[in-house]
C-alpha cells in the first residue's frame, strides 16, 4: 500500500512537472512573440520616406499684397516590397492605414490628414474633399498612389499629415514670396508644429491573412523652420513589428 501511495505521489510529481514546463514553453514563446512578432512575413516595410514643405495659401479677406494662411505638409509614403526570405505566393487584397493618434505639443493651427488627390499634377492638395481619418490601398496588378492601389506583389501607400493656418502672412510688398521661407518670416517656433504620429498599418492577402503593426514617427524635423523644404528616409525599422491577426 505504501508502494502504490509513493508511486501515485510521484506520477502526480511528473504529471505537474510536465504541465509546468509546457505551460513556460508556452509563455515564452508567447512573450517572444509579442517582442518579435511575425518572423516570417510574406510583406515588409523596407523604408518610410517624409516630405516635409511649407505653402501659403491665399486668404480671401485680402488686406494686403500678400495674405496667406501658412500650412505645414508632411507627405508620408509607406514602401512595401515582398519577402525573400518568404517561398510561398501571396497575394495582397488591400493595405489599410488607420487608428491614427495624432499628439501635437500646442493646439496651434488645424490638424488634417489628407488622401492623393486623383485629377491634379501635384500628389496632395489641402482641401475639404480629401480629407480623410483612414485610407485603404486595394491590391491590383499595378501601382497607382493618385487612385489608391497598389500592386498586390508590393508597392507604396501614402497619406498627408498637415498643420493647417499655422501662422498668417500679410505684406505689401512687391518682392516675389519664398514660401519655404513663410515659417521663418511669421516667427513659427519648433514647438508650434512637433508633432508624435502613431498609426496601424494592415497588410490583408488574397489568402484571408491579415498583418497589423504599429508605427510611430515624430514629425516635423527640427529644421524645417530655416530650411522650408525636407526629405527624410526612415529605413531602421525594428520597432515596426506585424503580427498576424486572422488565420
Amino acid at each position: 500500500m505504501y508502494r502504490s501511495l509513493s508511486k501515485k505521489i510521484i506520477h502526480i510529481i511528473i504529471v505537474v512537472i510536465i504541465v509546468f514546463v509546457i505551460l513556460s514553453i508556452a509563455g515564452i514563446l508567447a512573450l517572444r512573440y509579442q517582442v518579435e512578432g511575425e518572423t516570417n512575413l510574406p510583406f515588409k516595410i523596407t523604408k518610410i520616406s517624409i516630405i516635409e514643405t511649407v505653402e501659403g495659401t491665399e486668404n480671401e479677406n485680402i488686406e494686403g499684397k500678400w495674405n496667406l494662411n501658412v500650412n505645414q505638409n508632411n507627405d508620408i509614403y509607406i514602401y512595401i516590397e515582398k519577402s525573400e526570405e518568404y517561398k510561398k505566393t501571396e497575394v495582397i487584397e488591400n493595405v489599410e492605414i488607420n487608428n491614427i493618434t495624432i499628439n501635437k505639443y500646442n493646439d496651434k493651427g488645424e490638424v488634417k490628414l489628407y488622401k492623393p488627390v486623383s485629377d491634379e499634377k501635384r500628389m496632395f492638395k489641402n482641401i475639404k474633399d480629401n480629407e480623410i481619418e483612414n485610407i485603404l490601398y486595394t491590391g491590383d496588378l499595378e501601382s497607382n498612389i493618385k487612385e489608391q492601389k497598389i500592386s498586390n506583389q508590393g508597392g507604396i501607400v501614402a497619406f498627408r499629415y498637415a498643420i493647417n493656418n499655422i501662422s498668417q502672412y500679410i505684406s505689401d510688398t512687391n518682392e516675389e514670396i519664398n514660401h519655404s521661407q513663410l515659417l521663418k518670416l511669421t516667427n513659427v517656433k519648433p514647438e508650434d508644429l512637433q508633432t508624435k504620429m502613431n498609426f496601424d498599418i494592415m497588410i490583408k492577402l488574397k489568402s484571408a491573412k491579415t498583418y497589423k503593426a504599429t508605427v510611430e514617427l515624430q514629425i516635423p524635423t527640427d529644421t524645417i523652420i530655416e530650411e522650408g523644404t525636407k526629405g527624410i528616409e526612415i529605413t531602421d525599422l525594428d520597432n515596426i513589428i506585424f503580427k498576424r491577426i486572422e488565420n
